[in-house]
């Protein structure tokens, strides 16, 4: 028989609910304001337009670091994030749902099963999966094997996205997280996509979206600069 939580475990749990929800409403707030005060150049190539054309889904691959801005970017379209089950991850799912996306928490080393179980399920309903490849920990800019995992299970194309920002806040943290600052200028660049099958390499195709990613990232800093 399951343990009833105490009146003062459910204290706890409520001032931490109230806690990640206004730390949520913040980084809301502060990203919308960002966003709408930021300049955007988006650079989508024509593979990309032809699968948007044709309605057919595919999967997003973005840096750990540059996530932030994409969050406002893909504001109220069908994406489906994949969010750690870390404490800054509880932020960062409700920042997602605020802005009409959906999270599903789980990551390469903790809940993994699940959560690629859950997102296989939302991208049959539609939703693009957004994976950063790096997370939840790195190596920086090392693509690890779940978002070809994933990939290969959908049989989705993975579209590397990457951004670029002319203001910003890099943190010494393990990624070099970007934070978007205000009134700056922004670059989304859409690069080609990549299919996976079960008879490919994984380290191949690993290398394939690390170079791609690194291709536009580059590109959408120049075109910032």
């Amino acid at each position: 028989m399951a343990k009833e939580k105490t009146p003062k475990k459910i204290n706890m749990l409520h001032r931490k609910s109230i806690k990640y929800k206004l730390g949520a409403l913040l980084a809301t707030v502060y990203l919308y304001v960002t966003g709408i005060t930021t300049r955007k150049i988006w650079r989508l190539n024509k593979e990309v337009k032809e699968l948007d054309k044709n309605k057919q889904n595919y999967i997003y691959a973005i840096w750990h670091s540059q996530q932030a801005f994409l969050v406002y970017a893909f504001r109220k379209t069908k994406a489906c994030a994949l969010v750690s089950l870390s404490k800054d991850g509880e932020y960062i799912a409700g920042v997602l749902k605020k802005f009409g996306m959906k999270a599903v928490r789980g990551s390469t080393s903790r809940g993994a099963s699940k959560a690629v179980l859950e997102l296989i399920d939302m991208s049959k309903k539609g939703y693009h999966p957004v994976i950063t490849p790096d997370g939840p920990r790195g190596p920086a800019k090392t693509v690890q094997s779940g978002a070809l995992f994933l990939a290969k299970k959908t049989k989705l194309p993975i579209v590397p996205v990457a951004c670029g920002l002319k203001n910003k806040i890099v943190f010494k943290s393990w990624d070099k997280f970007e934070l978007p600052l205000p009134f700056g200028k922004s670059a989304i660049v859409y690069g080609n996509p990549i299919t996976v099958t079960s008879k490919d390499s994984l380290k191949q195709k690993a290398d394939e979206i690390q170079k791609e990613l690194n291709r536009i990232s580059e590109l959408s800093n120049k075109l910032v600069s």
